[in-house]
């Protein structure tokens, strides 16, 4: 069962976000938060699969509230989505390098929803569709120098490869017909690269990708 957390300062929102998720035979909702103390209190006492976590929230945002939670040792299986009345939020960017998992619009279809419930919780980033390439455009346009890549050095080719493929914005199934393997196998090189470097999730491992110098503004065809 996953379980969910639910902050937004909207009752109505969490009122609609319940009613679609607890409909589900997978998926309950464990609790709600008004604000983002409340969110943090919460969390530490339900430690939820997922918080939906608005980002803009009272006494506490839900930037600031992310950022605490995954900074947090003991909420390292707490995975966070954002989100945001728009795609192109302000603080979208700041979010994924706070170590959200992904965001979605808060008028976003209800199977994507709920696709995206059940893919954060199997490891994998979240964005609205759409939005990768621009978010890494974005982050490419912000980025300074790159590191020295010596974090990768006990990464193997094919995982230095990946990665790469990762940082572009492609999924695995596209990765897989890149390299002519199978999905699976794809998978598989994402999740020990993610193990080895300690990423929560692709979304960091993109910002890694950048930082690192494995990938460079420009390479996102």
């Amino acid at each position: 069962m996953i379980r969910v957390l639910l902050a937004d300062d909207q009752s109505l929102v969490r009122a609609g976000f319940r009613a679609l998720l607890d409909a589900q035979p997978d998926i309950e909702v464990a609790g709600e938060a008004a604000d983002g103390e409340e969110a943090l209190r919460k969390v530490r006492e339900l430690r939820p699969d997922i918080v939906l976590m608005d980002i803009r929230m009272p006494l506490l945002d839900g930037l600031a509230a992310t950022r605490r939670i995954t900074e947090d040792d003991a909420l390292e299986g707490v995975k966070v989505v954002m989100l945001t009345t728009f795609e192109l939020d302000e603080y979208v960017f700041e979010a994924i390098r706070s170590g959200a998992s992904g965001f979605l619009v808060k008028d976003t279809e209800p199977e994507e929803l709920l696709r995206a419930v059940r893919a954060v919780v199997e490891g994998d980033a979240l964005l609205s569709p759409g939005v990768t390439r621009r978010l890494i455009a974005e982050f490419a346009a912000r980025s300074k120098e790159p590191a020295a890549a010596g974090s990768l050095a006990h990464l193997t080719e094919r995982e230095r490869e990946v990665m790469a493929l990762v940082g572009i914005g492609l999924s695995n199934e596209e990765i897989a017909r890149r390299l002519v393997v199978s999905p699976l196998t794809a998978k598989t090189h994402v999740s020990r690269t993610m193990v080895k470097l300690g990423a929560r999730d692709r979304a960091q491992l993109v910002v890694l990708a950048y930082e690192s110098g494995l990938v460079r503004p420009g390479w996102l065809g």
